[in-house]
């Protein structure tokens, strides 16, 4: 008898080959850029309201800023879902704090929370740029920078973002009169989210010393007044918000001083 060898059935080959799976990610960019000044008696907060996804803006009024006590507040970029939780597990863990120990916690002791909490989720972190602004004992401001995965350090000013844009080195250089010499090898500032390339360059260059290793060293906080430091922040979210999708609709800026925290909102273009 004669057997015949056919070729393997369509159902054959479809078991045989390698299942394919769907390209799915857990996290999104959902855009924004924050900023955050440390002076000698006050602390300037701001963050950009627009929330947007690739090129659709899912709403122009989301705050990126929550206040955890009268004098420290934190403040995030990068995926919305994992700021929520965040942001939610730090204030629940804040007012346990309080009722525990009968008294708020400092910006000091808030940051090292923070980066505890992020180095926790380290192997599947927290997609967030995260400050923690304040004042501390001392009443000084305080800004403190991170990470993803929870390594910070305190610095005099910053801007954070999520690492989409290029900057224009010539931007604002009409402030350049209010170029200062007041900082050691820790920077002054820190910035986090979309427009971080566009802003920090200018921060760099109004609030940063000439050199790191002038003798004696210099106090790490900017000398600049507290409303020429709001002006400088306007000043950078006007500029970012021309160049950056992600950043526009408005600005919140919280100042934190003495007499407590006073919230304003800029303005910023629509498209």
């Amino acid at each position: 008898m004669a057997y015949t060898l056919g070729t393997p059935s369509t159902a054959a080959q479809t078991q045989s080959a390698p299942h394919q799976h769907p390209s799915w990610s857990p996290y999104d960019d959902n855009g924004g850029t924050a900023v955050a000044v440390a002076g000698s008696d006050y602390c300037v907060i701001a963050a950009s309201t627009r929330l947007s996804s690739g090129y659709s803006i899912l709403t122009r009024d989301s705050s990126k800023v929550i206040q955890l006590s009268e004098k420290v507040v934190l403040v995030s970029a990068g995926f919305q879902g994992d700021i929520k939780a965040l942001q939610k597990l730090m204030q629940t863990r804040n007012v346990m704090y309080q009722h525990n120990h009968r008294r708020p916690m400092g910006v000091n002791a808030l940051a090292q929370l923070l980066g505890n909490t992020l180095y926790y989720k380290r192997f599947f972190p927290y997609y967030t740029w995260n400050l923690t602004c304040g004042l501390d004992d001392k009443g000084q401001g305080a800004v403190y920078t991170y990470d993803p995965v929870g390594n910070f350090e305190r610095v005099g000013y910053s801007c954070q973002a999520s690492f989409k844009l290029l900057i224009k080195s010539t931007q604002l250089r009409s402030l350049q009169h209010l170029c200062l010499t007041t900082a050691r090898l820790v920077q002054h500032r820190w910035i986090v989210g979309s427009g971080k390339d566009l802003i920090q360059p200018v921060l760099d260059n109004q609030l940063k010393a000439a050199s790191p290793l002038l003798v004696p060293a210099k106090n790490w906080m900017t000398s600049l007044p507290e409303d020429e430091a709001v002006d400088l922040i306007k000043d950078a979210f006007v500029a970012a918000g021309e160049r950056d999708i992600y950043t526009g609709d408005a600005v919140e800026i919280l100042v934190i001083n003495k007499d407590g925290t006073r919230r304003d909102v800029l303005e910023l273009k629509k498209d």
